[in-house]
């Protein structure tokens, strides 16, 4: 399969008054990925922290997220069931989880082939208020998922800023990278997104990028969310002008839908203007040719 139909969202975490409620606004979006003819459908990172307004948001957000991750298995047999039934390739942002041994919490990012089964990606790089408030700890493995339509890695928000994830994901055959996203303030989106299209334009592949909207002014860290899902690709005659292949309007609940010809990918590595992702040194490379020049006052 040459072309890839990827919806990304951009969803409204609001307070919810049941699981139910959570799950049904999660199905609805599925249901309308499946009506689109969607492949692979991106949720945000934290998308579930609405789940947070159930319980008591009077205590310390760490022990509230918690709580949350204590929900972890509901959660990813909702997402499972979903894809299943849809025959979608669900990417499910992201949720607050427990390490295999229960000894740490990680933000990990399910996500679910066609069938249910399913593969996870912890975020291997912690915001400040992960690490000192949620006391969210990183993840130490980059994954690369492999489907029947090509290879993709995910890159949860604040791991897009680092290239090297995305150069080595590249560099294993990965033609797009998902990037999950929850930021509370314009800069911050602006810090993804800016990243997020450099990571397109050096490895030339195609970033998705999704992101909450919306607020939960009781929850500290994501009262409040500024969003703007989009589809970037490498900046060459064969892709969309501006490296914008599709993007939704600041701040609002929507979907966005795109088409990415993956054959594009492998020409455009092999034959495109200009070739970032081989012409790329390694960072021993670099170090080799590096001359330090001491200049006086």
């Amino acid at each position: 399969m040459q072309r890839v139909r990827i919806a990304a969202l951009q969803y409204f975490i609001r307070p919810v008054k049941s699981y139910e409620d959570f799950s049904s606004q999660v199905k609805a979006f599925v249901e309308t990925a499946k009506d689109y003819k969607v492949h692979v459908l991106v949720f945000p990172e934290y998308f579930t922290t609405q789940l947070l307004t159930l319980g008591n948001v009077a205590g310390p957000i760490s022990d509230q997220i918690r709580n949350l991750a204590a929900q972890e298995d509901r959660i990813v047999e909702t997402l499972s069931q979903l894809a299943r039934k849809s025959g979608i390739v669900i990417v499910g942002g992201s949720l607050p989880g427990f390490s295999e041994d229960k000894t740490l919490l990680l933000n990990k990012c399910y996500v679910f082939g066609a069938n249910g089964e399913h593969g996870v990606q912890a975020k291997l790089h912690m915001t400040r208020f992960e690490k000192e408030e949620w006391l969210v700890s990183a993840g130490s493995r980059l994954r690369v998922f492999e489907t029947g339509f090509g290879k993709f890695a995910v890159a949860i928000c604040y791991d897009v800023e680092f290239p090297e994830l995305a150069r080595v994901a590249a560099r294993l055959g990965a033609h797009f990278l998902v990037v999950p996203s929850c930021t509370d303030d314009r800069n911050g989106y602006l810090r993804v997104r800016y990243c997020a299209q450099a990571r397109a334009i050096e490895n030339q592949m195609f970033v998705i990028q999704s992101s909450t909207v919306g607020s939960l002014p009781m929850v500290p860290a994501v009262s409040m969310n500024y969003g703007q899902a989009a589809i970037y690709t490498p900046s060459d005659y064969s892709f969309a002008r501006d490296g914008l292949l599709s993007e939704g309007t600041v701040n609002q609940e929507m979907m966005i839908i795109g088409d990415l010809n993956l054959q594009l990918i492998e020409d455009s590595r092999a034959s495109g203007t200009v070739l970032p992702l081989r012409d790329s040194a390694t960072t021993a490379e670099v170090l080799k040719v590096v001359d330090h020049v001491t200049l006086k006052n």
